[in-house]
């Protein structure tokens, strides 16, 4: 038996699907971890004994050898502070996290040096929104000499299911106010409003996207070096994006902040089968390629929001586990990983630049990307 993996949230949503793609590689030695024995027990043998189930609250100190034995820890759940990170990047072990929130990553990032020492390295940004919205920006770097802007526009379903704790942070954002980079400069910006006409492509054409706080476009900025960074978001359904759009331009969505109204929009958003389960991304970066303006744009879209985003994460942990030559210290996924399109099939792989090695023996079926970099797009 090797060391362990440790999913925290093992049998949720995203979890799950992060267990059980580990457990075909690394049979026996994935943990699906969380508060409930019972609801992990009953997750492993699902999976025909390939995941394991263990009991563990992540709210909760940690015990005296509760790491010990552990190559990696994922953690699938919100966190109000960074005591488990720091923990496991002080012991050696590494550490994923598929947080989307902002102030949360920017605190895990401050322990860059703690895991540099420990020779620990702990990966950020990985799924959908952050993740490949960063991946593919750092592309639009490689194919572009200088690039001073970068909009990234995402889709998603509403007929898609999603996990209780990803709805609650979609409702908290709503009607949230957040600052934004532009032009090297700090702007204050309101979620879902100043609305853009965007071309998915293909059968999906335009959409009207809305600014949404994802943290992408504030950790883009630093990793990156690009001064204007803007996310914006729509769902598939145009009635519902319209719907969110005109509550907030009547101010509406700051009922949400009242406890009952929130608990309610939580409860509709969890029920509602609005649509499809289908996602997608457009990236448009703006700069200049051989000392001419140029235009970098990339397109990405698949089934199931959950499932790209376990799919992303098993990926870089599967590189984190087998390969002894991750740089330590605490990066997002865009500072190590590049993503690898190939007829539906997307693959990770470590970017040549910053780490050497294979592409991960996991990858995501079914994902439609491909980018394109000219003069005029």
């Amino acid at each position: 038996m090797g060391k362990k993996i440790i999913v925290i949230g093992g049998y949720g949503h995203v979890g799950g699907g992060i267990c059980r793609r580990l457990g075909e590689l690394y049979s026996g030695n994935v943990c699906a971890a969380g508060r409930s024995l019972e609801k992990a027990e009953r997750f492993a043998a699902s999976t025909g004994g390939k995941v394991k189930a263990m009991q563990w609250d992540a709210g909760a100190e940690l015990e005296d050898g509760q790491l010990a034995n552990v190559e990696l820890v994922i953690m699938c759940l919100d966190q109000s502070d960074t005591r488990l990170a720091e923990a496991c990047l002080r012991q050696g072990v590494h550490y994923i996290d598929v947080s989307a929130n902002g102030p949360y990553l920017l605190q895990v990032e401050k322990l860059h040096g703690v895991a540099k020492e420990a020779g620990a390295t702990a990966l950020l940004s990985l799924g959908l929104a952050p993740g490949l919205t960063n991946m593919l920006s750092r592309q639009a770097l490689t194919e572009l000499d200088e690039v001073d802007e970068i909009a990234i526009h995402i889709m998603l379903g509403l007929g898609d299911s999603h996990g209780k704790a990803a709805i609650q942070w979609m409702v908290d954002q709503l009607g949230a106010a957040f600052e934004v980079l532009e032009q090297g400069k700090l702007v204050a910006r309101n979620s879902f409003a100043d609305g853009r006409d965007t071309d998915f492509g293909g059968r999906l054409g335009y959409r009207k996207t809305y600014r949404f706080p994802f943290s992408d476009q504030a950790t883009l900025p630093r990793t990156l070096g690009v001064e204007t960074v803007s996310t914006r978001l729509c769902f598939d359904s145009r009635t519902m994006t319209a719907l969110m759009a005109g509550m907030k331009s009547m101010g509406l969505t700051g009922l949400l902040s009242r406890e009952g109204v929130r608990r309610s929009a939580v409860d509709l958003f969890g029920k509602l089968r609005m649509g499809s389960d289908r996602y997608a991304l457009k990236i448009d970066a703006y700069g200049r390629r051989r000392g001419e303006a140029a235009a970098f744009q990339a397109f990405l879209q698949g089934n199931g929001e959950s499932e790209i985003t376990a799919a992303v994460a098993a990926a870089a942990a599967d590189l984190l586990y087998c390969d002894r030559n991750a740089p330590g210290g605490v990066y997002h996924s865009e500072q190590l990983l590049a993503v690898r399109p190939d007829k539906g099939k997307l693959t990770l792989a470590p970017d040549s630049a910053v780490w050497r090695g294979k592409p991960s023996r996991i990858w995501a079926e079914g994902v439609d990307c491909r980018w394109l970099i000219g003069d005029m797009l």
